[in-house]
């Protein structure tokens, strides 16, 4: 690739002044070759292929980063989901290769591995089910584990005894962890459309469609956008507002292809995808929230906040396609209101509510990201909260997602910490109005009639 000094000059002033940076550089692995009855031998083989490839990771990041100046803030792996690798219905045999993992990703440096997974939106094996028995010790007794489950997908519907069932593993989980305010649920995301090339956590995992081993890249830069439309001024109209976050997303793309391209070739591995997502920090400025009010809102969540959003989800993502042709993963803009400032504080003066949440999650990447809800929430209503989000990702055939953490012991307006990227939050009532009934009638959403397309 070849740069110009004037982009050369630009990204540098980005760094400096809009904490533009790579936000992962992700090493996806797969592990069907460790697949082995015995566990015992199945985490070993699966440690040992991640201390093979991935102990180059954290030295190449380091070394990249000094050569081009440009901040790596995290290294992390994305493996095959387990439930296909571990071939044991024991929920002790998949406890003890979630160790194993959560060991080796410790040996090697990174800060989360992903792939703690099964993908059972029309159905589960056995396998699967241990798999979702295990999933509340894994998520509370390791650190860096992080896991998911596909419940929906538009070409099967919606799983709706899963989300029955992730809606009480959700509560075992935030039991298990009450002491760090239900940190494990912040380590599992409940999925419908799934995509195999994702590089954030807690969702990602290594798809079956990818290579032995490659990059893939999640690069941010809320920060770089918001200052762009500042520097445009409060009276442009929206189409000038669309044209200006483009042509940043295409400056923050090229830098992002240059991290990936020269990651994959120091490891020696494919360079899988770009994925140009503006993920937020906790960080005061670092927001996509202040996105949405520089356009003209007074607070996130006011009328217009849903027509805003997609503004910006669609223009990040034309910019990015058109500056490179790995773009892939969740490129867009997240919404996880722990880790974004001017969400929080919007969450709490009440102009930001779970519903007006949901209603943003159709036009933005994922949806109910990093929402906690008060710790006595049953199992039914946080079901049919991911239920919810799960259909509008069937029906509008995109990928949806949610990670809520019902906070042991806290109430509506008390608040959660979980430090570091993870922030804190309010927490958010919820309706009590009763589901119970609807959600317990289980079997399955049908996929609607545009699944049937081949």
């Amino acid at each position: 690739m070849q740069f110009s000094s004037e982009e050369i000059l630009e990204t540098i002033g980005m760094i400096a002044e809009d904490r533009l940076d790579v936000r992962t550089v992700t090493l996806g692995i797969s592990l069907w070759d460790c697949s082995d009855p015995d566990a015992g031998r199945c985490a070993a083989k699966i440690r040992a292929k991640i201390l093979r490839h991935a102990a180059p990771l954290g030295p190449a990041a380091i070394e990249l980063e000094r050569r081009i100046g440009i901040p790596i803030v995290n290294t992390r792996l994305s493996l095959t989901p387990l439930a296909q690798v571990v071939p044991s219905d024991r929920p002790e045999d998949l406890l003890q290769v979630a160790r194993a993992v959560d060991v080796a990703a410790a040996e090697v440096g990174v800060n989360f591995v992903g792939g703690f997974s099964a993908l059972v939106h029309k159905g589960a094996t056995r396998v699967d089910q241990a798999l979702l028995r295990a999933l509340p010790q894994a998520l509370a007794e390791t650190e860096r584990l992080c896991g998911s489950v596909s419940v929906a997908s538009t070409r099967a519907g919606i799983n709706m005894d899963a989300c029955l069932q992730l809606g009480e593993i959700l509560l075992d989980t935030a039991g298990r962890t009450a002491d760090r305010d239900g940190l494990g649920c912040a380590k599992l995301v409940v999925f419908a459309n799934p995509v195999e090339d994702n590089p954030f956590m807690a969702g990602a995992f290594f798809g079956a469609g990818e290579a032995e081993t490659a990059i893939l890249v999640g690069v941010s830069g809320p920060g770089v956008v918001r200052r762009a439309l500042e520097g445009l001024g409060p009276g442009a109209p929206l189409h000038e507002v669309a044209e200006t976050i483009k042509k940043t997303a295409f400056k923050i793309t090229r830098m992002g292809e240059l991290v990936g391209r020269e990651m994959a070739r120091a490891l020696g591995v494919e360079f899988g995808i770009l994925d140009l997502s503006l993920a937020p920090t906790p960080a005061e400025g670092d927001s996509v929230a202040q996105i949405l009010e520089t356009m003209g809102l007074g607070r996130v969540g006011a009328p217009g906040s849903t027509a805003a959003l997609m503004l910006l989800n669609d223009a990040v993502k034309k910019g990015g396609a058109f500056a490179s042709s790995a773009v892939g993963g969740l490129s867009g803009a997240f919404i996880p209101v722990s880790e974004d400032a001017a969400m929080i504080r919007a969450a709490e003066e009440g102009a930001l509510t779970l519903e007006k949440l949901e209603a943003m999650s159709s036009v933005c990447s994922v949806g109910l990201d990093m929402i906690a809800v008060p710790g006595d929430t049953s199992a039914e209503t946080l079901a049919a909260i991911i239920a919810d989000e799960m259909a509008i990702g069937v029906a509008n055939n995109k990928t949806t997602a949610v990670r809520i953490i019902p906070a042991p012991g806290k109430r509506a307006g008390d608040r959660v910490h979980f430090g570091g990227l993870l922030g804190e939050a309010p927490v958010m009532p919820v309706n009590a109005t009763l589901c119970s009934a609807f959600v317990r009638r289980g079997g399955r959403i049908p996929a609607p009639l545009q699944g049937l397309r081949n």
